[in-house]
């Protein structure tokens, strides 16, 4: 996920007994005894080590080792582990997007983890796939997270939604004035523009037969994304969104709109429920819409996970700290302190998670979505791409002319960074 503002919840199989579920293989006296007096640190993204301060002193106890927990915005992470991995001040465990785990992995920045396979099948398929690269594990799913359909019940009812994206223009058409407007969406970029381009066909890369990425299969431009990309068009065009939507400040005009009443519905994520409960905002929350040829507007499938930091010292006990506070236990417990979805696959129907009406839209929600692809190349598509989609919604370029343009920068940079694979 571009996961910052971005930025999966596949639900799962069977339970596990809570003392595997606990933390894993038990360490012997002796293993026990090596770690004693150790330190470890986890890099926890920012007001979410609420979410595991218990797992931590449970983890302390168990091993007598000191866990010290410092916050940072998880999908800059990998930023400063690269400066402070090999100066010896980096984490042991840290958290960030499963977008990046590729680059990660080709910078040699991570661990490869070492589990059994009853751990890795805890997880959604979807979410531990986020974590393979070239068929080996280097994360475990902590959390995942889609887009969703925000409606704002004051003015739109749930019986009154319309049932796909080509009705909400006509709901625009009908309520938008120029200073309120009724659905909204950051659909200059393709984070979420992928989200109708890849339900008339189109795709940011091919898959081979074993599902690995085809990072020369670009479908950015092909005849379904410009159709996606034409309809997108049309709502700027047409004047149902607004000019200050476009660019870099587009998501706070999106957010003010919606938390000042002034639009009926938006496209965002979990992440903003919290910010939205305090705005005093009466809203609903549901998976999005059509497209009007069947399909369900798709997303991409944000994966959170825990990883361990190729740098640390105490590579082993970093890992069962890893499967520790991403365990089953672990994980519904911090769902309930940070309402971050877990990928647990046996949490799927869990009645304290599903009372929640912003899980039940992301577990339905990943049923019509895919991980955001997490190889290096994916780098060069997020720039080019949001340009191209920039023009369309400013009306400077029409949609096949400009994605064609953002294919062939994105081969180019691609054949430039990434060739010597």
């Amino acid at each position: 996920m571009k996961m910052a503002k971005k930025c999966s919840v596949f639900m799962l199989c069977a339970a596990v007994s809570l003392s595997l579920a606990a933390c894993g293989p038990k360490e012997s006296s002796s293993a026990k005894s090596s770690s004693k007096g150790s330190e470890l640190v986890v890099w926890e993204d920012k007001e979410k080590s609420i979410g595991i301060k218990d797992a931590v002193a449970a983890f302390e106890k168990e091993h007598d080792v000191k866990v010290k927990v410092v916050e940072k915005p998880y999908a800059k992470q990998i930023e400063d582990l690269r400066m402070d991995g090999p100066a010896g001040t980096g984490p042991d465990v840290l958290t960030m997007p499963g977008d990046q785990i590729g680059t990660a992995v080709t910078e040699g920045l991570l661990k490869e983890l070492h589990v059994k396979k009853d751990v890795q099948s805890l997880y959604t398929d979807a979410s531990i796939q986020s974590q393979m690269v070239d068929q080996k594990l280097y994360g475990l799913p902590k959390a995942v997270e889609t887009t969703v359909l925000f409606y704002n019940k004051d003015l739109i009812s749930e019986k009154e939604l319309p049932k796909t994206l080509e009705e909400w223009y006509d709901y625009s058409k009908k309520t938008a004035n120029g200073s309120k407007f009724g659905f909204l969406a950051l659909f200059d970029q393709i984070y979420y523009a992928e989200s109708v381009m890849s339900g008339y066909g189109g795709y940011i890369f091919g898959k081979a037969k074993d599902g690995s990425y085809n990072p020369s299969d670009i479908g950015i431009n092909n005849e379904g994304a410009v159709k996606g990309a034409a309809l997108i068009q049309k709502f700027y065009k047409d004047g149902l969104f607004p000019a200050g939507i476009i660019g870099e400040q587009g998501i706070n005009v999106l957010e003010s709109l919606f938390t000042e009443g002034k639009a009926a519905a938006i496209i965002s994520g979990p992440w903003n429920v919290e910010a939205f409960s305090k705005a005093g905002i009466n809203y609903g929350i549901t998976k999005l819409p059509k497209l009007e040829n069947g399909k369900n507007m798709s997303s991409f499938i944000g994966v959170k996970s825990y990883n361990v930091s190729a740098f640390s010292k105490n590579e082993e006990l970093a890992q069962e700290l890893a499967v520790f506070l991403a365990n089953e236990k672990n994980s519904k417990t911090r769902y309930e302190e940070t309402k971050e979805v877990p990928a647990v696959k046996s949490l799927a129907n869990d009645p304290a998670i599903m009372k929640s009406e912003a899980a039940r839209a992301v577990t339905e929600q990943s049923r019509f979505s895919e991980p955001t692809p997490n190889i290096p190349e994916m780098n060069e598509i997020w720039t080019p791409a949001d340009s191209a989609l920039q023009t369309v919604a400013t009306g400077k370029a029409d949609p096949k002319q400009a994605l064609d343009q953002a294919a062939e920068t994105a081969k180019g940079q691609i054949k430039a960074k990434h060739s010597g694979k």
